[in-house]
């Protein structure tokens, strides 16, 4: 695990990736996301909770409820890309944590406590969603990652019955650089962090 990857690898994950704006007309296939599922599944999560659960919306049915939901600046993002995941978090994540983090009663820390409940799945869902860029990155797709939409249409349309409720959404595909916005400025080190 000391293996340091090469400046390739990390252009791709980080230095040149991009949020894109618009995609391709390629298509993205069922092994591609299989693919970025198992990558992200093996990210850490606390208590190995895995809370996330993720809607795959392909087709064209799909993506018109999806564009009623979102907000007006993602319709014609949403709207050509060949799949946008919706990332969502499971409210009952701790039922199968009997399987998932076997050698102690872990799901005695969360059963019955709402506030343990959602600080959980809300953080350790968008850590996951921050795995599911980088998979899909690692594979050679391109994302355009998004908050703006009515969150209660989207739990209506998508997450009907309450267990499992929206966090974000995250379009898929092979980006049109032509789309892509400049790079914004980032933090230096001395503006965000101290060694303490």
């Amino acid at each position: 695990m000391n293996k340091i990857l090469s400046d390739d690898a990390l252009d791709t994950l980080f230095r040149d990736a991009r949020s894109h704006n618009g995609w391709q007309d390629m298509p993205v296939s069922d092994k591609q996301l299989h693919q970025i599922y198992d990558l992200m599944k093996m990210g850490p999560t606390g208590a190995n909770c895995c809370p996330a659960r993720i809607r795959f919306v392909r087709t064209a049915a799909a993506h018109e409820q999806l564009l009623r939901c979102v907000s007006e600046g993602n319709v014609e993002k949403c709207r050509t890309a060949p799949v946008v995941a919706i990332i969502g978090m499971d409210m009952a994540f701790y039922e199968k944590l009997p399987v998932l983090f076997p050698h102690t009663d872990a799901r005695s820390w969360y059963a019955g406590n709402d506030d343990a409940i959602y600080n959980t799945a809300f953080r350790n869902s968008t850590l996951q969603a921050a795995y599911f860029i980088m998979a899909a990155r690692s594979i050679g797709l391109d994302c355009g990652p998004m908050t703006g939409f009515d969150t209660d249409k989207m739990n209506e349309t998508f997450f009907p019955g309450g267990q499992i409720r929206i966090n974000m959404i995250c379009a898929i595909g092979y980006g049109d650089a032509s789309k892509v916005f400049p790079r914004h400025p980032r933090l230096a080190f001395n503006e965000a962090c101290e060694i303490i």
